[in-house]
This record gives structure tokens, sequence and C-alpha cells, in this order.
């Protein structure tokens, strides 16, 4: 990664609401939403906070419980309640009917659900959270092969950089992350009991919609033909993920999880991933010529099935 102030220089912004101030036609520079990128002709990886899954974590041990948020994904994603909820959109943004039940914001109410101060969370999270054991070789691969690396979270950016920064080292300073904020509540700081609260990153019924950050890659070299276009591929595990399913090249799905019951459901290729390892070794592959992404989509959903046909013989 190259230091922000060398980007800002070389090209131009693209504001939170993705329209182009300006970009500079030379190869490979973009920015987006305020977060500057140089891209590798070959990748940009947009990774969910799957490798930490934070939100799910203190919710279960300082909110109303693992039982309740469970309940809560399920819901959203058979579209009974919203993540969060906008009038006349449902948590996959399409048109809902009035109803009280579809009103609830699924993620607000696992977030406020906790009352422990905000450093106290991030203590918390700092001392229990494992991150995938495999995802450091991951990252330090992408950094020796400038592979941009673009964390997409719909959790909260400073336990986010407070965990990779833990957990990986002083290097993670340089990930990129688009999220939601932390603010405190009215007349109280983050420092007390019931002291703060989110601050969604847009006004979608995901309170972070990330096609609407990726969107602006995708458009950025479908209006320059002749630059090379470099592969996007993500990697996500849950609802928060629906709306960015459709936007990249390849989607890693993580096993077990609810982002490959959608996939398939609406005909999105994915490839199933159980850790970073194997995330690392295919797109090494990619890179290598060995392998592409049709064969990777078609093993992925071949993958999935015998996955579930597994399930099914052991239940």
């Amino acid at each position: 990664m190259i230091p922000n102030e060398s980007l800002r220089a070389k090209a131009g912004v693209i504001d939170a609401n993705g329209a182009v101030n300006a970009i500079r036609t030379q190869p490979h520079w973009l920015t987006v939403g305020y977060q500057q990128h140089i891209y590798r002709e070959e990748f940009v990886i947009q990774v969910e906070e799957c490798t930490i899954r934070h939100s799910s974590l203190v919710t279960d041990n300082l909110g109303f419980g693992e039982k309740l948020r469970k309940q809560g994904n399920l819901d959203t994603l058979n579209e009974k309640i919203s993540f969060r909820y906008v009038p006349s959109a449902s948590a996959l943004g399409t048109p809902l009917p009035n109803s009280d039940l579809r009103r609830r914001d699924s993620f607000w109410e696992m977030m406020e659900s906790v009352k422990t101060p905000f450093p106290e969370c991030i203590k918390l999270l700092c001392e229990n959270i494992k991150l995938d054991p495999y995802f450091k070789d991951f990252y330090q691969w992408s950094r020796k092969n400038k592979v941009p690396v673009i964390v997409l979270s719909s959790g909260m950016t400073p336990i986010i950089r407070s965990l990779l920064v833990h957990l990986v080292g002083q290097e993670a300073e340089d990930i990129e992350i688009v999220s939601n904020e932390v603010v405190d509540k009215p007349g109280k700081t983050k420092d007390q009991e019931d002291g703060w609260q989110l601050k969604y990153h847009d006004d979608s019924g995901f309170g972070h919609d990330k096609s609407l950050t990726i969107r602006p890659y995708a458009k950025h070299f479908a209006d320059r033909p002749n630059d090379p276009r470099p592969t996007m591929l993500y990697a996500g595990d849950g609802v928060s993920d629906l709306s960015a399913a459709r936007e990249t090249d390849l989607l890693f799905a993580k096993k077990g999880h609810d982002l490959i019951t959608y996939c398939e459901r609406e005909g999105i290729p994915f490839t199933v991933f159980e850790d970073w390892r194997s995330i690392l070794a295919t797109t090494k592959d990619i890179l290598e010529g060995k392998t592409n992404l049709e064969k990777i989509a078609a093993e992925g959903a071949q993958k999935a099935q015998e996955d579930k046909q597994d399930m099914e013989t052991l239940k």
C-alpha cells in the first residue's frame, strides 16, 4: 500500500454518494468513498469482517445473547424483518408492505442491547476474539504481491481497526476499512454505561450497503475499456453480505453460513471456503493461471451440494 498522502496527489475522489468529482486516467489509480487504493492489474480483494465477527461476539456476551441474535439473522434472511429498517425497503432492498414486524431494525437492536462502555467492549474483544489463523498469511502475501485488501463491514470501524492491529500487527494500519462508525449518545460519552450508538455508513436498508461501495470500482473500468481491469474477489459469510454478493467476479462464501443459502437461491456464482488458507490457495492459482473463475464457481456449487447432502445424511 502507498500512503494516502501520495494517492491524494495522483487520484480524484468519489464522494460518499458515489459521485465522481475527478478520476485521472492514469492506469490503476482510483479513490472510492474517501478510501484511496492503488490497483494491481490482477486483483482487488474485498473482505467482509468474517475474519473477526465482532458484532456477533459482543452481542452474544454483552448483549441479548446468541439465541436472539441467530433468530434475528434468520428472520432477516427470510425477509420477515429488516437488517436495518428503511421505509418501503426490505432487508434485500425490495418493496415491503407496511408491517410492524418488518419495521424492526435487527442490527440496531443487537447493538442497543449492549450497554457496556465502548472502550471496555474493545478491550474484551481484543482479549477474547481469535483471528482466522491463515488471514495473516494471506495479508502478508497480498502486501508482497501488491494486491489491495479492503475490509467492507456492517460492523464498527474503531473495533475492526483495533482488532486487526492487535491480531495482525502494526502493518494492519494500512488496511482500508469502509464501515459504520460509533458516536456518543446525546448527553453521554462512549466511555459511559449505555453511552454509545451506531452511526450507519449510508441510508440503505443495510446500514452499509456494500454494493454501493463496490460498484464505483467496476464503473471506473467499464468507462475505460482500454485500461486493464483487475479481477475483483469478495469473501463473506452472512446476511450483511447479501447486497454485495452479485457485485464482484468471484464470491468466497463461508461454509455452513447464510450467504451460501442466498447464493444458491439467487443463482449467484460462488465458491465455498472454510478458512483463509483455501482463499489464499485459490487466489494464487488464479494469479498463476492454473485455474479460472468459471471452473472455480462450478466446483464451488458442486462442493456446496455435497456438503448439504453430507449434512442431511448426518441428521
